[in-house]
This record gives C-alpha cells, structure tokens and sequence, in this order.
C-alpha cells in the first residue's frame, strides 16, 4: 500500500482506490488501527473511508467493564 503524503486532501478516484485497499485489509481481519499505521493516515480517516464505502464494522474487541461481575453473578 502507497503511502499517501499526511494530511493531503485525498479525493475522487484516487479515494475509491484507497477505500477498495482498506476494505480488502478490514475484511482479512486487520484492524482500523493497523491499517491506519501501515498507511500513515489517521484512525479517523480509515474509520471514515470504510464508513463511506458501506461496510459494516466489526464490534470492540477486548473485555468490556462490568463483564467479570456478571459472570461471578450468574456463574
């Protein structure tokens, strides 16, 4: 993946053509944070690209709070 220069206006085809590479990274199991380092772009812009090209975007990963209290109360 070309890295883009920080910051520059990325527009049109040139747009299309990222969006295409990140969803093909998104869906191969890369997260938005990796993708976004590899690419030199920020987490917004990635989480942007891929909100725009429609796909659906995978939950939080990791433990949420308030999960081990439930488990010791149910378990």
């Amino acid at each position: 993946m070309a890295k883009v220069v920080r910051g520059a206006r990325i527009t049109g085809a040139q747009r299309e053509k990222l969006a295409a590479q990140y969803v093909k990274k998104y869906e191969s199991g890369q997260s938005i944070r990796q993708i976004a380092d590899k690419a030199g772009r920020s987490y917004g812009f990635v989480h942007g690209v891929l909100v725009e090209s429609g796909i659906a975007l995978r939950g939080r990963g990791g433990a949420t709070r308030g999960t081990t209290k439930r488990a010791r109360a149910t378990g």
